[in-house]
């Protein structure tokens, strides 16, 4: 396409001029379009990152909370822990729908009809507290409730945010949209605690009010959704969509596929982390609190890791950065083991957390510039289904070691796990060499020329590849 151009109006309106252009004489319209609107004046995303904001926080003080009040109300530990694997099964029961939904029905809807159930879940609870009716039975319901709206508002919040910023904004938006993510992780427990503290019903009522606000902005905002399919209109097939469509676009990708199978194993091996460090802390006589702090060290990493986003990106490219990081988290596990206790764990968790913001910004762009719009929600459901699998799996596991091995051998075979696990994506070429794609395809149809993206050193794109290997899905 020529840099500058006229549109057949404007040929037809002005009698000289040709299809090659303007009349010499006149300078023509240019294609240089207008600035963006800096992003911290761009309301509708600032309204959105706040809604989505107040949402996360509401999340996280009830990942404290309910586990707590179900301690108060049972004494039992095993019914704790089944209120958070009742929410988790729930998200990745619904999770390929939820991204099924995104893509084919009205996303503002799905966000307005996730966010009002949620709140009228979380709201029962001082409800029933207040009418002294509340039992287990009841708290399970409102975990697989709000496991259930995380699945539908996961990825319509994810593309919500995303699609009201220009796409020379994406990154910095994207490093906004960390803050909120690690601010959330690192305020939400303790705030829990000190809102249980004030009253059982508290901390409840804080995050109602917090889904409140989050669904309050997504009555207010508008943003772009797909065009719904008609009534009459024909099922899709294998090869134009269909539920697990994200899933097929992943493992078909040169470049997504290995980036998430690292992934999916930093977080197995970060879920199995937790428990070991856990028992060894308190064995070395490190109380609660400290504890505590020590673990807060990978949301305060990733925090400071918010503002490096851009120019860890700049440095290195994706499958670079991708390894650097990962092979920086092989010796955390070993962390405990060394002199300094609490204060050591806290470091290593730091400095590990400060590249995860960078990763989660990658996999977000890769997702963005080489997913068609059209499918945007399945891909974005399929990566949540299969980086949340990894967490309970991790957890089960680091179980399981400490019931047959000390906590320092459960470390070392963490860690012994992680670096073996990254090596085959370290003899990866094709992940070495991986290079940033610059174009947003906005469409499942196949690109063109013009659209498709281009990659000269790294793997080609998956909508260019697909006369190669066959339809993406």
């Amino acid at each position: 396409m020529a840099e500058h151009s006229t549109t057949t109006a404007e040929r037809t309106a002005d009698p000289g001029a040709t299809e090659a252009g303007p009349r010499p004489t006149d300078p023509g319209p240019t294609d240089t379009p207008p600035p963006p609107v800096p992003l911290r004046r761009n309301l509708r995303f600032q309204a959105l990152w706040a809604g989505t904001s107040c949402a996360t926080l509401g999340l996280m003080i009830g990942e404290t909370a309910f586990p707590l009040l179900v301690l108060a109300l049972t004494g039992s530990s095993t019914a704790a822990g089944a209120f958070g694997a009742v929410q988790m099964a729930a998200t990745l029961l619904f999770g390929v729908h939820g991204g099924s939904v995104a893509d084919r029905w009205d996303r503002r809807r799905v966000l307005v009809v996730s966010d009002a159930a949620r709140l009228l879940a979380l709201a029962s609870v001082p409800a029933a507290l207040a009418l002294d009716q509340l039992t287990l039975v009841h708290l399970l319901l409102v975990a697989a409730l709000v496991g259930a709206t995380i699945a539908y508002s996961g990825p319509v919040r994810l593309l919500a945010l995303r699609s009201v910023v220009a796409p020379e904004q994406l990154s910095q938006a994207l490093a906004q949209d960390e803050a909120r993510m690690s601010g959330a992780a690192l305020v939400g427990p303790p705030l829990a605690g000190l809102l249980f503290g004030l009253g059982r019903s508290v901390p409840f009522l804080g995050a109602a009010f917090a889904s409140l606000i989050a669904l309050v902005t997504a009555l207010v905002v508008r943003f772009p959704s797909p065009t719904r399919p008609s009534r009459t209109a024909p099922e899709p097939t294998r090869e134009e969509g269909g539920a697990l469509a994200g899933f097929r676009f992943l493992a078909a990708s040169p470049l997504l596929r290995p980036a998430l199978a690292v992934l999916l194993v930093i977080n197995l091996t970060g879920a199995a982390l937790t428990l070991p460090v856990m028992v060894l802390l308190r064995e070395h006589g490190t109380g609660s609190g400290g504890i505590g702090l020590a673990l807060a060290g990978e949301a305060v990493g990733a925090l400071a890791g918010a503002t490096l986003v851009s120019r860890l990106h700049r440095l290195a490219g994706p499958g670079v950065l991708l390894l650097t990081v990962a092979w920086t988290a092989v010796p955390v596990p070993l962390a405990p083991l060394l002199p300094g206790g609490a204060a050591t764990v806290f470091v290593a968790l730091f400095v590990v957390g400060a590249g995860v913001p960078a990763l989660r910004v990658m996999l977000d762009l890769l997702v963005f510039r080489q997913v068609p719009d059209g499918l945007r929600g399945r891909v974005i459901a399929a990566t949540m289904t299969l980086l949340t699998a990894g967490m309970p799996a991790g957890a089960f596991a680091a179980g399981l070691l400490l019931d047959r091995f000390s906590p320092a051998t459960a470390l070392t075979a963490i860690a012994g796990v992680l670096a073996v696990a990254l090596l085959p994506a370290t003899a990866s070429r094709t992940l070495r060499r991986a290079v940033w794609p610059a174009t947003a395809p906005t469409s499942a149809t196949a690109p063109t020329s013009a659209t498709a993206p281009t990659s000269a050193q790294g793997p080609a794109s998956p909508r260019r590849r697909e006369s190669e290997d066959g339809p993406r899905g």
